[in-house]
């Protein structure tokens, strides 16, 4: 069995307006309305601070602040894989200056893993721009004995039932390609939910647990030996981590599982407002800097127009669904 999200083409940048116009009726001699934004912008992130949606916005967060000649201020919102932040951004960023980093899965998954969700992602929110796409490591606590992958699920089938492995979240791509992975390599494992990769990866270092699907900010821990990294669950080699083979190669299935990060706004949003920051971050996004910051912690920036997210997420979605309905994934 197979499972892959192909990111849509890169098409460049989307020629936005900036701004609105006059009221026709309106004379002209009236000044124009009041250049955006005029307060400090507020990103609410779906996750705990360390995580790689955290440290890829912080990472934006002074350059941006300059563009918007505002400040620009993160709020930590992790839970309920990702439907926290969803909610406080729909019903309490109705400022014209509220925006959230979420996985896309807060679309194409929860919708079928929970029985009732508190946000209506169509309706209540919509798409600004695509932060990153961002590739998911196979990572084992230094203490497990296995070194390959390999060995690693022989170690499994040897020990049924032992083994547990974290995720950030019930339905959150680390959840889907861990249970994608089980499947395709005939193992079984107990999955423990987190709110958030970061506090996942933690477990997996102090022996809690055995072993987790993390971004690429696992890179120094595994460097510095306290976590072991055996595959990436994607369909080629990170260019950036090219020790790290994939479970396809290792002959353990068709394991792609890349993690887009999304930033929304919600629905009443003006447009001018959606234009003006998918502007900016696009521009932020296409620096050769910033493309090497989020390539060390294992992220591909894309300069994508709020329409070509939409259609990555219905992609998504026909390919994330069957595999939650197959391995009964269900919110707590």
């Amino acid at each position: 069995m197979s499972f892959s999200f192909r990111i849509p083409s890169r098409r460049g940048f989307l020629a936005l307006a900036g701004g609105s116009a006059l009221a026709a009726a309106a004379p002209a001699a009236f000044a124009q309305p009041a250049a955006w934004p005029t307060r400090p912008v507020r990103f609410v992130v779906a996750f705990p601070p360390g995580g790689l949606a955290d440290v890829m916005i912080r990472m934006l967060v002074p350059q941006l602040a300059e563009a918007l000649g505002q400040p620009v201020v993160i709020d930590n919102r992790g839970g309920a894989s990702g439907n926290v932040a969803a909610v406080e951004t729909a019903r309490n960023g109705g400022d014209g200056h509220t925006f959230m980093v979420n996985v896309t899965t807060l679309e194409s998954v929860n919708p079928l893993m929970f029985e009732r969700m508190p946000v209506d992602p169509a309706k209540e929110l919509q798409h600004v721009a695509l932060l990153a796409n961002t590739q998911l490591f196979l990572v084992t606590r230094p203490t497990l004995a296995p070194g390959t992958l390999a060995e690693f699920v022989a170690y499994a089938k040897a020990n049924p039932g032992k083994l547990s492995y974290g995720s950030a979240g019930n339905g959150t791509t680390p959840h889907v390609g861990g249970e994608l992975f089980k499947q395709t390599a005939g193992i079984f494992a107990t999955h423990i939910p987190y709110r958030g990769a970061a506090p996942a990866i933690q477990d997996v270092m102090a022996g809690q647990i055995d072993y987790a699907f993390v971004p690429g900010t696992v890179f120094p821990s595994v460097k510095a030996g306290k976590l072991k990294l055996l595959a990436v669950a994607s369909r080629q080699r990170p260019a950036y981590y090219a020790a790290a083979p994939t479970i396809e190669e290792a002959g353990f299935g068709k394991v792609y599982v890349d993690t887009p990060f999304a930033v929304y706004a919600p629905a009443a949003m003006p447009a001018a407002n959606v234009a003006r920051m998918n502007r900016e971050l696009n521009r932020l996004l296409a620096q050769p800097s910033v493309r090497t910051r989020f390539a060390e912690v294992g992220a591909e920036p894309l300069a994508l127009s709020p329409a070509e997210v939409s259609a990555m997420v219905k992609e998504e979605a026909a390919l994330f669904g069957p595999i939650v309905k197959a391995r009964g994934i269900r919110a707590d």
